[in-house]
């Protein structure tokens, strides 16, 4: 009476889980593979829910609400783990007082990240324990054991799920009575535990290291690590979704499963290794569990055979398989290919993107040209580098664009460009960023640039939110991550305010107004700033009068190509506008590029609403 049953993502199952357990504080900021959980967290409304600045803030909203005494959870993806490790660390310190887990969401193979990372290695860094689920089932089950852990061990948990985890869907059977475990809300004055002054922080370091001796016990009991007998031959040791993996390739091996990936159960690993001939150990990315396995002094393959870097599937591990002359154990693998012989198509900013004129105007003032440097080879040359950053504008890289020299991480496009003022380059340089990750961590970039006099120009593409994520809220949009009206933070502001004299803020959609901002802000030796302002595509819903081309007038120029519009195609070699697709009277960008006015509305003609 007391079960139910559904359909759900990782993500989905997580968030879920979490509100059983009596979550009641819950942070994260939008990165694809984790976006999901806070998204659907933010439905209850007798649970506190935001979307932060950014992830260093994310974790400690996490920590104050935890020494509250309420069970919190903090979510984001890989990268953004980097971001709050200072916090994250801190919080190995000085223990918690609510449950506190954090979700790493690492994204194996690169889907949507600008980097590869396994972040096993936190866990071992921080002295935290880590859990990694292998299903839904088991993301919705294991945090409340995550909790249970965290508060018996006085520490974070760190909860670590992979791309395949956080969207693959199966069914999940879920516990009704678990609902709404609440604690207390409580602050316990305590200086010595809270206050990391160096002489309370060397007390507190000790407790991390028994800490980690008490959960290497735990490890060697709890049912989330288990044995799986079946043939002796061989013996896989594996974890999350490289499990799944490895079962549907050797269906009748014995598994040693973990679910608690540190610190692990040396006692259980060697009875393991009692019961088997031949071990292996499939994992995605670093050889962690193999690396600590051996270290126990147990000869161990895994490796040897199996990539070290992107995704498994059942094809690498098969592979790996037969490379350690273990086909005669493992089912044949037939997969489908299910992109074979499609067109391969760069991924383009999508039709009306508020971001096309700015990054035309770019692209034509830093026009390349090739050129052969000092020792002959050649290289191109350009009067402009155009320092990127992470979203959905750093498609304006690809052809016909190419407006955008160089992309690290989030907010790094002001500190780049700062550094290559610094540097001495002739070239005149200009930072883009989005308006989320301008607030994520674009501002104190600014702060930098005024502060040291960065002769540089940022372009501040504001479209009002978090469009690669899928259209989250952010301080600059006035809603919050429950859907309540707040105070909106002012870009236009908030830079006058750091002390930039040299502040432009124009219509995205009117190209001759982006461009004199542009032009403007480029020839002023000083720091400049152009906030670039028009509605995300996507949430514009409304398409009305799209435009088609008079092919009398079209002398075939490419102008209107080199936008990279998809709206505007080909079809026996003459230019068309695609009326489904074209956002009309909303954007217009190509009308006004033609040189020829071949451009016009088709009348009174709409699509959507």
């Amino acid at each position: 009476m007391n079960k139910s049953r559904k359909l759900l993502s990782g993500n989905e199952a997580i968030a879920i889980g979490a509100y059983h357990a009596g979550v009641l504080v819950a942070t994260a900021y939008p990165g694809t593979p984790s976006t999901e959980i806070l998204e659907n967290l933010s439905k209850y409304r007798d649970i506190y829910a935001e979307w932060s600045t950014n992830e260093k803030v994310a974790m400690e909203v996490g920590l104050g609400a935890s020494y509250a005494g309420v069970r919190t959870l903090v979510s984001m993806k890989h990268v953004g783990l980097n971001v709050a490790a200072d916090p994250f660390m801190a919080a190995a310190t000085t223990g918690i007082h609510g449950g506190l887990v954090v979700i790493s969401a690492d994204d194996p193979g690169i889907h949507s990240s600008q980097g590869e990372q396994d972040n096993r290695h936190f866990a071992k860094l921080a002295r935290v324990p880590m859990l990694e689920p292998s299903d839904s089932q088991e993301a919705y089950d294991l945090i409340e054991i995550a909790y249970d852990l965290s508060e018996k061990y006085d520490t974070p948990v760190l909860f670590r799920i992979t791309t395949r985890v956080a969207h693959s869907k199966s069914v999940v059977e879920l516990n009704e009575k678990r609902i709404r475990k609440e604690r207390t809300k409580h602050f316990h004055h305590d200086v010595g535990k809270y206050v990391m002054l160096p002489t309370n922080a060397r007390n507190r370091v000790p407790n991390m290291h028994r800490r980690i001796v008490e959960l290497t016990k735990y490890a060697e009991s709890t049912p989330v690590n288990q044995i799986i007998d079946g043939d002796s031959k061989i013996g896989i040791i594996s974890s999350g979704v490289s499990y799944e993996y490895a079962r549907e390739v050797f269906p009748q091996a014995s598994f040693l499963k973990l679910g608690m990936t540190y610190p692990l159960p040396p006692d259980l690993v060697q009875k393991f290794v009692g019961k088997v001939k031949k071990l292996f150990v499939v994992e995605e990315l670093d050889p962690f569990l193999e690396e600590n396995i051996k270290i126990m002094g147990v000869h161990v393959e895994g490796k040897k055979h199996l990539p070290r870097f992107g995704e498994l599937n059942k094809s690498a591990v098969h592979h790996a398989a037969v490379q350690a002359g273990l086909s005669d154990l493992a089912n044949p693998v037939d997969e489908v290919n299910l992109v074979k012989n499609l067109p391969g198509r760069p991924p383009l900013l999508c039709p009306g993107c508020p971001h096309s004129g700015a990054f035309f105007i770019l692209s034509t003032i830093g026009k390349r040209a090739k050129v052969l440097d000092a020792e002959g080879r050649s290289e191109e040359e350009t009067g402009l580098i155009i320092t990127g950053d992470i979203g959905c504008y750093t498609l304006a890289t690809y052809p016909p664009l190419r407006a955008m020299d160089t992309t690290a991480c989030m907010g790094a496009s002001i500190g780049q460009a700062i550094g290559l003022e610094k540097a001495g380059v002739s070239s005149k340089i200009a930072a883009v960023i989005g308006d989320s990750t301008f607030m994520h961590s674009g501002i104190t970039g600014i702060v930098d640039a005024v502060y040291n006099d960065a002769k540089i120009t940022v372009i501040i593409l504001d479209n009002g939110t978090t469009a690669m994520t899928g259209h989250q809220d952010h301080p600059g949009s006035g809603i919050s991550a429950q859907g309540v009206a707040t105070e909106k933070v002012d870009i236009e502001k908030l830079v006058l305010g750091a002390g930039v004299k040299d502040v432009h803020a124009v219509n995205a959609f009117d190209v001759k107004a982006v461009r004199a901002a542009i032009r403007s802000a480029l020839d002023n030796p000083s720091l400049s700033v152009v906030i670039v302002r028009g509605k995300c595509a996507v949430i514009n819903r409304v398409r009305k009068n799209p435009r088609q081309i008079d092919l009398a007038k079209c002398n075939d120029c490419g102008v209107c190509v080199m936008i990279g519009c998809q709206a505007i195609q080909k079809r026996n070699d003459k230019l068309y506008i695609d009326a489904t697709t074209c956002m009309g009277d909303e954007c217009r960008i190509c009308e006004q590029l033609c040189p020829k006015q071949a451009i016009a509305p088709v009348s009174g003609k709409s699509v959507g609403g």
